[in-house]
């Protein structure tokens, strides 16, 4: 599984905030191409995001299918998932 996680770091104090969680989960393909769901998680704290992980309290769901997944970087598949999610499309 691949968590990815997003932090805001201030630059007056150094201190870190956890503002959100994604998991990418590899659920098939072969040895060049990967299938894989993906998950974001319901809150905005590092408590709630992990409370999320472990009750499955989810705000989007999806899947990448076919990912090249050697050949590609893995900021490819983080772009898709959230694509396939319907992340960066305003409404």
């Amino acid at each position: 599984m691949i968590v990815v996680k997003v932090e805001l770091w201030s630059a007056v104090d150094g201190q870190r905030r956890e503002l959100a969680r994604m998991t990418i989960d590899n659920i098939g393909g072969d040895v060049t191409r990967g299938d894989y769901r993906t998950r974001t998680m319901r809150g905005r704290s590092e408590q709630q995001l992990h409370r999320a992980m472990l009750t499955n309290s989810l705000t989007r769901e999806g899947k990448v299918l076919g990912h090249q997944r050697l050949k590609l970087h893995v900021w490819n598949l983080v772009a898709k998932a959230l694509t396939g999610m319907g992340y960066g499309k305003e409404n």
